[in-house]
């Protein structure tokens, strides 16, 4: 029996499409984390994703505590999602969210982008979503390299050992 040489990832083209603290994160974090092992990483920010590269909002994102089952509270026990609605309860969850991630170190989202450009990442925006939303790249991180249309960043996710992972 032949055994087939394993090859490593080569690059990840990863997609922000929400904009939530819990999804950008993972975006950053997965991006980071390519950054850092050498794979060349694009990051594609789309729709409420861009909320994670816009100066206005992007240090002050919220966690989504309606509709997600997996929300849990202090010590694990499961988040009644009937109270995510209540005025006051979502900003207090990012809140304690923001704080969780901050005693691990985590750095805000701006540092984040700083530090997977600095490490030879590229961050995208998407032309459709900037202008339904009416941007422009006035309005968003310095550390965006561009404005881009989805061919265009498919362009990018060309080659052998490339993943792409929508977040």
């Amino acid at each position: 029996m032949e055994t087939k040489e394993k090859k490593p990832l080569e690059k990840v083209c990863i997609i922000c499409a929400k904009g939530n603290l819990e999804d950008v994160y993972a975006s950053l974090v997965m991006a980071n984390g390519a950054v850092m092992e050498g794979i060349e990483t694009n990051v594609f920010f789309t729709f409420f994703g861009l909320d994670g590269i816009t100066k206005k909002t992007m240090n002050n994102l919220h966690t989504a505590t309606t509709g997600n089952p997996a929300m849990r509270m202090p010590g694990g026990l499961p988040f009644p999602t009937m109270l995510g609605g209540l005025p006051g309860v979502e900003s207090a969850v990012s809140s304690m969210m923001r704080k969780q991630m901050g005693a691990l170190d985590m750095p805000p989202v701006d540092e984040f982008l700083e530090m997977i450009t600095a490490g030879g990442g590229t961050i995208y925006a998407c032309k459709l979503a900037v202008d339904m939303f009416k941007l422009t790249k006035n309005d968003l991180f310095e550390e965006v390299k561009d404005i881009i249309t989805i061919g265009e960043f498919y362009e990018l996710c060309d080659g052998d050992r490339t993943q792409i992972i929508f977040t």
